[in-house]
């Protein structure tokens, strides 16, 4: 039986989110506390009082999740993953877990993927949308369809679990798309309240600011394998987790992939560290014969 932990992206975020373990923990005190100093702004007064809008702002939620889910892991006594995952951003939580990163690298790391990634969102208008109960051959195929006549982006993005999957790209190639998909007999094909088309060429100017800074930052050989979005397998090569960390920026989340993949080798145990339960419901729609739990 093997336990992993795993490790939420942006969207788990909610007012008041951290405060519990601010106030009873000394590891998360410090934690939230070290991040304010990092970040040079009160980070945590915005996750605890802030409000919803202020807390959707890419700036402000990929470091608010990341700190939030790296103290819930560490207010766990004598935690030992036998392996980690995150769902995007949640993979540089998973890569503080399991040790390739120091905390304060990985916070320095969001800060400028999410600054990165507001700008990218900011000179390309672009959206994404969820497509429910059609199998992801028939999305895949229709977002290349659609981006053949509109000459635009739109990729498959998210992964999420069998008949969950989400597309990313420009608005009205999205527009496009979910028509394509409700009358190929999605249940639903419904445009998300996000600013940009995250893990799609459209990211691109994001990359490459994301990449010249994880170039420049030490990463350590890891006490357990981290099951990469891109690849979804395990991987232990410092070099291996930085390219599969930069190309996750523009390339596919492949969530069910991964659960698949820990199930595989021998993982029956997933706890979710941070805001919310989503990546719970998530494995056990994967596979219900999971243990699930998870510290908030």
């Amino acid at each position: 039986m093997k336990h992993a932990f795993v490790f939420p992206g942006q969207g788990a975020q909610f007012s008041g989110m951290g405060k519990n373990l601010y106030g009873a923990n000394p590891s998360a005190k410090k934690i939230f506390e070290e991040a304010n100093d990092i970040l040079g702004f009160n980070i945590t007064q915005t996750m605890f009082t802030g409000t919803d809008d202020e807390l959707k702002q890419t700036k402000v939620t990929q470091p608010a999740v990341f700190i939030h889910s790296v103290a819930a892991f560490l207010s766990i006594e004598n935690a030992k993953p036998d392996m980690v995952a995150g769902h995007s951003l949640g993979e540089f939580s998973a890569l503080v877990a399991n040790k390739t990163l120091s905390f304060s690298d990985a916070l320095k790391l969001v800060a400028v993927r999410a600054g990165a990634m507001q700008k990218a969102c900011e000179q390309n208008p672009s959206t994404m949308a969820a497509v429910l109960n059609l199998p992801d051959e028939k999305v895949e195929e229709i977002c290349l369809e659609v981006a053949k006549e509109t000459n635009d982006i739109v990729v498959a993005a998210n992964y999420n679990c069998p008949g969950q999957l989400v597309i990313s790209g420009s608005i009205k190639a999205i527009e496009i798309a979910c028509e394509k998909m409700k009358a190929a007999g999605a249940k639903r094909a419904l445009i998300l309240p996000v600013g940009g088309a995250f893990h799609s060429p459209l990211m691109m100017p994001a990359k490459e600011e994301l990449e010249a800074a994880i170039n420049s930052t030490l990463f350590n050989t890891p006490v357990c394998p981290v099951y990469q979005n891109v690849v979804a397998k395990a991987i232990n090569n410092p070099d291996e987790i930085k390219a599969n960390l930069i190309a996750q920026l523009t390339g596919p989340v492949k969530w069910t992939q991964c659960v698949e993949a820990m199930i595989a080798d021998g993982a029956s145990r997933f706890t979710e560290c941070g805001p919310g339960k989503v990546l719970q419901g998530l494995v056990g729609k994967i596979n219900k014969d999971m243990i699930t739990d998870g510290v908030s």
